[in-house]
């Protein structure tokens, strides 16, 4: 009996801006998706010891450089690598999407939709741009946006939407690493 091909050949993750691709919730998402290859990427500012970001533009070419790399490693296209990764990780993930316009899907852990106590601060300009799937895992009282606040934003995006709720805030502990995974692996099965 032939085995179903899935729609995704490949996932590249990101980190948020204090960490690395060595964030225990990455390390664990690329174990749970074997055998699909994997790529953890980091950033540039993080390669070169500095703690402070980039600018956006640096950054968005960095997820752009991995995605074209990983691309030519598995002998695929963009259209068939699910994106994403924790908080700035995954934020610059769906804008490298919604510019470019190819992904096979988003995975958005703790996605921050605005800084914390500024949720006059939105972080969704791309929403309107992402017309693929999308899956949105966050802790119920994350001060980067809560429940109500992502679910009413993300009502912008024209791609299907899913959103997962977890026990605690931006940057759940290790012990939720199995929730996610299990969360990302059944949502990719959907693509």
């Amino acid at each position: 009996m032939a085995t179903k091909r899935t729609a995704v050949d490949a996932v590249l993750l990101a980190p948020g801006a204090g960490a690395s691709s060595d964030h225990h919730t990455l390390v664990a998402l690329e174990a749970s998706v074997s055998p699909l290859p994997v790529r953890r990427m980091d950033f540039p500012y993080r390669l070169a010891g500095r703690k402070a970001p980039d600018r956006p533009p640096v950054l968005l070419d960095a997820v752009r450089v991995a995605l074209a790399e990983l691309c030519s490693e598995v002998g695929t296209t963009p259209a068939r690598v699910v994106l994403g990764g924790r908080s700035m990780g995954g934020r610059i993930c769906s804008m490298v999407a919604a510019e470019d316009g190819s992904a096979a899907g988003l995975v958005l852990l703790s996605y921050p939709l605005h800084p914390p106590g500024r949720p006059d601060r939105l972080r969704t300009d791309h929403f309107g741009s992402l017309d693929v799937p999308c899956l949105f895992v966050s802790g119920e009282k994350d001060p980067f946006g809560t429940p109500t606040e992502l679910e009413a934003a993300t009502t912008a995006i024209p791609g299907p939407v899913t959103h997962r709720w977890l026990p605690g805030g931006h940057s759940p502990k290790p012990a939720f690493d199995a929730d996610i995974c299990t969360e990302v692996t059944t949502w990719m099965k959907t693509l």
